[in-house]
């Protein structure tokens, strides 16, 4: 009867173990991405980062994660409204390794999340659920649009920056280095006007197995849907070329490519 007695409890104890370490765990991960959103936050001069994360937050807590829409962010981009990016705005697609890598090292271009936009919240997952204030981090439903939607608002905010002139590193190791379908193309694109942005620069990065070159279909493509008046250029360059450039401070940004 005692081993039986002993048993039950020990069982009983091993519950509300794992219980409270889940529910510790959960609370962790909450606290997590706050955490990481308020220490890159403050890497920002001039910002009021409580007042960021509360603007942020109010995009997708106590909503459906499912039914996230971009505008729901519009509260955060006016939180950290900062200047334009004139002649120092890069774009990327499917590059995302190559182009960070260059402005980590350069300061002569930025990408979106090389910015207040980007920064805080690169590379985390986030979603809420209705009737809820809390941020989640982890358990998000396969449908939740609380990221994508941020993205999509954040990079229209981010082409709203560019001005003279902008440029995209684009791969040349695909066959369709301008994908029509892309984040890069339905948003970013079609934020640029004339005059604001006077020329648009294609960066073809060549790697060792490149398939392609700036005479490809799609590129026309991305030529033809720029609005009229701004200018286009594309130079194809290696993924060496690009590494040097960016170790070697002494090298003017426009001699890179």
């Amino acid at each position: 009867m005692r081993r039986m007695v002993v048993f039950v409890v020990v069982v009983v104890v091993v519950v509300v173990g794992l219980a409270l370490g889940l529910g510790l765990g959960l609370t962790l991960c909450r606290r997590s991405i706050k955490d990481t959103f308020l220490k890159r936050c403050q890497k920002f001069k001039d910002l009021n980062c409580q007042h960021v994360w509360d603007a942020f937050q109010r995009g997708y807590i106590n909503r459906d994660p499912c039914t996230v829409t971009t505008d729901a962010y519009d509260p955060f981009i006016k939180a950290v409204s900062f200047k334009p990016q004139c002649n120092r705005v890069l774009f990327w697609s499917k590059t995302g390794e190559v182009a960070h890598s260059f402005t980590q090292k350069r300061d002569c271009l930025v990408t979106l999340e090389d910015t207040p936009l980007g920064a805080m919240v690169d590379g985390l997952t986030w979603c809420g659920k209705k009737g809820s204030n809390e941020t989640l981090s982890s358990g998000c439903p396969d449908c939740s649009n609380a990221k994508n939607a941020f993205w999509i608002r954040a990079s229209a905010a981010f082409a709203d920056t560019a001005c003279g002139n902008a440029s995209v590193m684009l791969s040349g190791s695909i066959q369709t280095p301008f994908n029509p379908n892309s984040t890069f193309a339905t948003v970013e694109v079609k934020g640029l006007r004339s005059p604001r942005v006077r020329r648009f620069n294609v960066v073809l990065v060549m790697e060792k197995k490149a398939v392609t070159n700036c005479t490809n279909r799609s590129l026309k493509n991305l030529q033809n849907v720029l609005d009229a008046g701004i200018g286009y250029g594309c130079k194809e360059v290696t993924r060496d070329q690009i590494d040097k450039c960016s170790s070697h401070p002494e090298i003017p940004c426009g001699a890179c490519w």
